[in-house]
């Protein structure tokens, strides 16, 4: 029997190919989320110095552009993060997108996996049943020869 062939084989690897593309750009969305979240910790440290700042001038009395410098610092620093915040949600909606492009790719590859398991299983039905002829027909002919040859 020909050795087994699946027929959408290109089809598959294609489709892998797609999925691991998919996987490998949704890892970098996720990176830059990281990444993204990171710095507006970084920001919220950094504003966190300019209110201890803004607490400790106050203590310790300052002159008014101190005080307003500082204040326009922390207002400054409150609309960066702001901004930061906006950002991280388009990319965290990016990421949401990617996610689900990901896990229709691995519903469609899974699909053709699914079916050239299936072919397999076929293939190798159909071979054990020719091995299963191709030796009851040899057991056959071989004691049909044996007994002409013990007639003649």
């Amino acid at each position: 029997m020909k050795q087994f062939k699946y027929r959408l084989e290109t089809v598959l690897d294609y489709k892998t190919q797609v999925l691991d593309n998919l996987k490998t750009e949704h890892a970098v969305i996720i990176q830059n989320v990281n990444r993204k979240q990171e710095e507006i910790r970084g920001l919220h440290q950094e504003l966190a110095g300019f209110e201890s700042e803004f607490d400790r001038a106050k203590a310790e009395g300052s002159a008014i552009e101190n005080y307003r410098l500082l204040d326009m610092c922390i207002g400054r620093m409150e609309q960066i993060i702001d901004e930061e915040k906006e950002r991280l949600k388009i990319l965290r909606r990016q990421e949401e997108e990617k996610k689900q492009q990901v896990i229709t790719a691995k519903v469609d590859t899974s699909k053709f996996e699914k079916l050239k398991e299936k072919k397999i299983k076929e293939y190798q039905k159909e071979a054990a049943k020719a091995d299963e002829t191709f030796i009851e027909e040899f057991v056959s002919n071989t004691a049909l020869r044996i007994r002409h040859q013990h007639r003649g």
